[in-house]
């Protein structure tokens, strides 16, 4: 009776549901067999190697998926920076430069076209934004995708109302859906996130893109690409979508810093960078109302002039999809071009939107720096 009564008289009062986590490269818990199978299946073809006659190229980045997303294990990020680029007018918006060949340059070409004395793709004089990008993580992208739209939108604030100076806003995808994944947030989906990486980075059609991406958008010599499109089905892009839909999220480090994590709320981090969230209901109970880490709001925010590169049909300069910070400790270079080295740099670097957290740390005492630095590095 007494523990019924303390029920009723704490109300609304829950006890939050454990969080979800795995080791780096895991399944998710709770998968069926039928879903660890596909994980597995989907984890080898994302290992394979692709060749030229197979539909490689003939421009691309690398042959297999794992070599952009190999760190600290398959799905993991990457240490190799691609090249992306655009260009941007304030009155006309984003140019992804499609024509010339689109906003992701190729460093490679197959042995025909280096035969044949062609180049890989250069930088075109249109492109008034450069910037190279690090790949980023994909633990825990089931997850993500198994947020409500209301999960993300309810932190949304774009005309700041509030008044607390931070007017994170929804990317929004070519088709007007909400866009969750990527750095820029340009896709909904993690098939859709997927399928363009196989076109883009290994340079393979699919059912929805039969058509060969031209190198700065010049024809292709006959002879350059012997494999009939599309060069990967439908199939192959579940098998791809499922292995990352089910990898599961970090944990973080057994040396967590509870003083450190205050003072990354004092400062106002957690505004943005959301410790954790729930899925919605699913009928995968792998992704029904799971709890996880994930430290972002996968909102867009003003990041300032530091971070102002390029630009997407959905983002302007300066404007970044929240980056997870989900493991962090893995990683030795931050940012989306990697160019800092360490969190102090990260976070100096940090404008736009989150200057009034910048501005506070470096008001912080050395010590409480590096009890935040311990956080972060626990992640």
């Amino acid at each position: 009776m007494r523990v019924l009564l303390l029920l009723a008289l704490s109300g609304c009062a829950s006890i939050e549901a454990p969080l979800i986590h795995g080791e780096p490269g895991t399944p998710l818990p709770g998968l069926t067999e039928d879903q660890l199978l596909r994980f597995r299946e989907g984890r080898a073809l994302f290992g394979r190697a692709f060749t030229p006659g197979e539909g490689l190229g003939p421009i691309f980045n690398q042959a297999r998926c794992v070599s952009c997303h190999d760190l600290p294990e398959s799905g993991g990020h990457g240490a190799e920076a691609v090249t992306r680029i655009s260009h941007y007018d304030p009155d006309t918006g984003c140019d992804p430069l499609t024509r010339l060949g689109g906003s992701l340059l190729q460093s490679v070409i197959v042995p025909a076209m280096r035969e044949a004395g062609l180049q890989p793709e250069r930088i075109p004089r249109e492109a008034s934004g450069v910037t190279m990008m690090i790949p980023p993580s994909l633990f825990g992208l089931g997850l993500v995708g198994a947020l409500s739209e209301e999960a993300i939108l309810s932190r949304s604030d774009p005309e700041d109302l509030d008044g607390d100076g931070i007017s994170g806003r929804p990317g929004i995808d070519p088709d007007g859906r909400l866009a969750r994944f990527g750095l820029r947030a340009t896709h909904a989906t993690i098939d859709s996130f997927i399928e363009e990486a196989i076109r883009v980075e290994m340079g393979l059609t699919t059912p929805e893109h039969p058509d060969e991406m031209l190198p700065n958008g010049e024809p292709l010599p006959p002879g350059m690409d012997p494999a009939p499109d599309p060069e990967v089905g439908d199939a192959e892009i579940g098998l791809l979508s499922d292995y990352v839909r089910f990898l599961a999220p970090t944990e973080p480090a057994t040396t967590h810093d509870p003083v450190g994590e205050e003072i990354f709320r004092d400062l106002g981090c957690a505004e943005c960078h959301t410790p954790t969230m729930t899925t919605a209901s699913n009928d995968n109970p792998a992704l029904d109302r799971k709890r996880f880490r994930i430290y972002s709001d996968l909102l867009l925010h003003d990041m300032g002039r530091e971070l102002a590169d390029i630009c997407t049909p959905g983002s302007v300069p300066g404007e970044w999809r929240t980056t997870p910070l989900v493991g962090l400790r893995f990683r030795d270079a931050f940012l989306h071009h990697g160019q800092a080295l360490d969190f102090t740099m990260v976070i100096e670097m940090h404008g736009g939107e989150a200057s009034p957290a910048r501005d506070a740390f470096n008001r912080l005492s050395p010590a409480r720096k590096h009890r935040l630095v311990v956080f972060l590095k626990s992640l």
